[in-house]
């Protein structure tokens, strides 16, 4: 029986747990974790698969999606017993900017720290695991209910840090669409502020 071609459709789990049709390019899975980098820029013409893409490596990897080998059955990087063993074992922060379209600094800035707050919302069970100081415990609420502007840039850092010594891996941390606030701030004229935030 044919399947289903869903157009629009940028959730990994959605595609596979509903069954729709799905061409495996989870090769890249594996491509990417033996490259050994540390950082890896994907750049590909709009409408490529990039957030596909993102949102397959976070199913794989996130132990938001332990025991969901399922989504994987079938699928090339299931042919390799290190490669499922390893499914839903990382901590994955994941983050798209894709809606952060503003017209200022203030705005996008602001826009930008309601997504990190959100992050800290997620992982909030970190502060009653025993693993923080008591300052950082302050520090945790302070980015969850009113981060500041001098605050933010650290936030990431900070919360993969916090999540590293809770599961003792290190964190993935994918970003996608991070391009989207950069093209605002060069056409409303903010573009070294923002680029000084964003380093």
């Amino acid at each position: 029986m044919a399947k289903t071609v869903a157009i629009g459709i940028q959730d990994f789990s959605k595609i596979r747990g509903e069954n729709y049709f799905y061409i495996d390019k989870t090769s890249f899975i594996k491509e990417w974790w033996e490259s050994g980098d540390d950082t890896t820029l994907i750049t590909r013409p709009r409408r490529f698969g990039k957030t596909l893409n993102l949102s397959m490596l976070e199913t794989f990897f996130s132990v938001d999606y332990a025991d969901r080998g399922d989504l994987f059955e079938g699928l090339s990087i299931w042919e390799e017993e290190k490669y499922r063993k390893m499914q839903g074992t990382y901590p994955v922060i994941s983050l798209s900017f894709a809606n952060i379209k503003e017209p200022d600094y203030e705005k996008t800035c602001f826009r930008i720290r309601q997504l990190l707050m959100k992050l800290y919302e997620k992982y909030s069970f970190l502060k009653e695991a025993g693993i923080l100081s008591k300052g950082e415990e302050e520090y945790f609420e302070q980015m969850r209910y009113s981060m500041s502007e001098m605050d933010a840039p650290m936030a990431l850092y900070q919360l993969s840090d916090y999540l590293y010594r809770y599961y003792g891996k290190k964190v993935i941390i994918l970003l996608d669409e991070y391009d989207t606030p950069m093209q605002e701030a060069y056409v409303h004229g903010y573009w070294e502020e923002l680029v000084s935030f964003t380093r």
